[in-house]
């Protein structure tokens, strides 16, 4: 009982990984050195890839509508969650067994808000198509206001579900409660993140079930009624498309690593959980590398309007290097004038001098 009373705040994260009894979480020096590369790669390409995402956003005025703003929201997040790869990549192995409570809790606080900030902002688009599309309107009547409030309550509520373990749901002072896959983090803080997070799946899913209905139906009346002015109202189903694309890939990446969650909050002996947790990191880095990619495929103005960033990009190079060789050229031009002038006046004093002699 005296153990429940006792809190570890000033031990290293090598204490509670003992006491899960997590001895193979070691990585090899050479896996750990091919990981960091691969992932490097992968994280440069999601921070590269969805900062052109909110850039093309912010730029181009035809994104300028609340359900771009939203998108570009996600991107931000699928941005930190580059961060939040690198930062874990280059704190795991041996490492993590030196690390802090604090920086333990940051560590992991990172991926949680940007798990959660990718959740709500999909929860908040889908309410935005829902909105829009049982209007049959492309986009939703939404203000720049309205959108700016729900962008700061998603940003507000990941935040705060990223800090819930480090403002007091941990095990620190129960370590019979630890669990296996986060050693400072209670099982039952486990199930109620994993179960909260599947239930938000299943209704995000059934929202766009439903969205999708209603669209193909409306679609077939307004065949029967229409013929040549059915094309213009494609743009809402291409939306609704891509959002759906973005859905189905977050839940195939996201779910099994919420189930394991699952069963090692429900402290399942049987299950190795251990086994499976880093191809379920790498499932969760592959959802960020696909995001941007899905968004350029499906959406045409968005993969130009990324095209015409990049051109920008190499020609505004090129003209830096172009400067510099005329700045260089320049500057050998007046090197070899001021050489022939200094060399004829040497010539000319010296013919002076013989003259003289």
């Amino acid at each position: 009982m005296a153990r429940y009373n006792v809190c570890y705040h000033d031990k290293p994260m090598g204490f509670f990984y003992n006491n899960s009894n997590i001895t193979s979480d070691e990585w090899d020096q050479t896996q750990l050195i091919l990981v960091q590369v691969a992932g490097s790669i992968c994280c440069c390409f999601i921070l590269v890839a969805n900062a052109m995402i909110i850039t093309a956003v912010v730029t181009n005025r035809r994104f300028h509508y609340p359900f771009y703003y939203l998108l570009a929201n996600l991107a931000a997040s699928d941005f930190l969650a580059g961060i939040a790869y690198v930062y874990l990549m280059f704190n795991t192995g041996k490492i993590s067994r030196d690390l802090t409570v604090q920086g333990y809790f940051f560590r992991q606080g990172l991926l949680d808000t940007s798990l959660s900030a990718s959740l709500t902002n999909l929860l908040v688009i889908a309410l935005e198509r829902y909105i829009s599309i049982m209007n049959w309107k492309v986009h939703s009547n939404l203000t720049k206001r309205r959108v700016t409030l729900l962008i700061a309550l998603v940003w507000g509520i990941s935040i705060f579900m990223g800090a819930v373990p480090s403002l007091g749901w941990n095990c620190i002072c129960s370590l019979d409660l630890c669990s296996k896959l986060a050693p400072i983090f209670s099982r039952s803080y486990l199930i109620f993140w994993s179960v909260s997070n599947l239930v938000l799946f299943l209704i995000m899913v059934g929202v766009y079930l439903r969205i999708y209905i209603y669209v193909m139906r409306k679609t077939v009346v307004l065949k029967e009624h229409t013929s040549g002015s059915i094309n213009r109202k494609r743009t809402p189903v291409k939306l609704i498309k891509t959002v759906m694309t973005v859905l189905g890939a977050f839940v195939i990446c996201w779910t099994p690593g919420l189930v394991v969650l699952l069963l090692d909050g429900l402290n399942c002996e049987k299950c190795d959980v251990l086994k499976f947790k880093r191809w379920l990191l790498l499932l969760a880095v592959l959802n960020s590398v696909m995001n941007p990619i899905i968004y350029s495929y499906r959406d045409e103005e968005m993969w130009t309007t990324i095209k015409n960033l990049l051109r920008c990009v190499c020609s505004g190079t090129r003209r830096q290097r172009s400067s510099k060789a005329n700045i260089q050229r320049s500057s050998g031009r007046e090197t070899n004038s001021s050489l022939k002038e200094n060399t004829a006046e040497d010539s000319k004093v010296s013919t002076q001098e013989m003259l003289k002699s």
